[in-house]
């Protein structure tokens, strides 16, 4: 059994498509999640939407419904509530200035993605669940969340969390592996408590490998599973030139970000 598991699009359509045909001719999946934040912060936000909609469909009308799934991202959760991202309180002057510029490109991004969807994108948006599982015959439960499970925003299962605190995020859910996204850098670590907690990057913005469109790959063989968390070239002008075609706000932001990720 194939799992295909890709997250943080963004709306970088372009980027989608690539990873979409790397695994079409790699052997395409038999089950397909998306775990959250499909559509801001990118040129193409109900593109992406319809493209992954479009899939579930197929696979329904196939008569394999519920192999393709969604999960909610925090970005996700803005774009329906109006929510914006959480900022630690200013500490002076300087810091001031730099919560009101990248609350403004927040807003500005938020805004404009908003006035791209119409009721039905929105409303794919606004019937996501927080989590997904599987039971995979002769492996056991696997899991899938964007952040970490039930929350959308956490960030308690990362590359240098430690042991028990990651562990902990996991404690009341069943299962031996959990996938995550939300923090744009891929991750493979066992946690005590027998749990391997992966996290399969960023399709449309990888954080510390920009120009790549992150995802991952699971194979179950009864008890085993093999990871293959891969990372692509994307033509990154090409989807700065997107940008500007739509009329995205803060350019610049988005562009940085593609050309050369974000320090840790």
């Amino acid at each position: 059994m194939r799992l295909a598991v890709i997250a943080d699009i963004h709306g970088n359509l372009i980027a989608l498509e690539t990873v979409l045909a790397d695994l079409e001719q790699s052997g395409g999946w038999d089950h397909l999640w998306m775990l959250g934040d499909v559509a801001a912060f990118g040129a193409r936000p109900a593109e992406c939407i319809r493209r992954i909609k479009g899939l579930a469909d197929a696979a329904e009308a196939n008569g394999k419904k519920h192999t393709v799934r969604f999960v909610r991202g925090n970005t996700d959760r803005y774009l329906v509530t109006g929510a914006r991202p959480q900022s630690k309180p200013a500490d002076d002057q300087e810091a001031l200035e730099k919560l009101r510029k990248t609350a403004a490109i927040n807003n500005a991004a938020l805004l404009w993605g908003l006035g791209q969807l119409e009721y039905a994108d929105y409303e794919v948006l606004k019937k996501l669940g927080s989590e997904c599982d599987l039971h995979v015959p002769g492996y056991g439960y696997v899991i899938g969340y964007h952040g970490t499970p039930g929350d959308d925003e956490g960030m308690h299962i990362m590359p240098n969390t430690p042991d028990e605190e990651a562990a902990d995020a996991l404690l009341d859910r069943e299962g031996r592996l959990g996938i995550g996204a939300h923090i744009h850098v891929q991750m493979d670590r066992m946690l005590p408590g027998d749990w391997r907690a992966i996290n399969v990057g960023s399709v449309g913005m990888s954080f510390d490998k920009p120009g790549y469109a992150e995802f991952g790959i699971f194979t179950f063989e009864g008890s085993d599973v093999q990871v293959d968390l891969r990372s692509i070239p994307v033509d990154v002008e090409a989807a700065i030139g997107d940008l500007a075609a739509v009329g995205y706000p803060s350019i610049d932001f988005i562009a940085d970000r593609y050309r050369n990720g974000v320090k840790s």
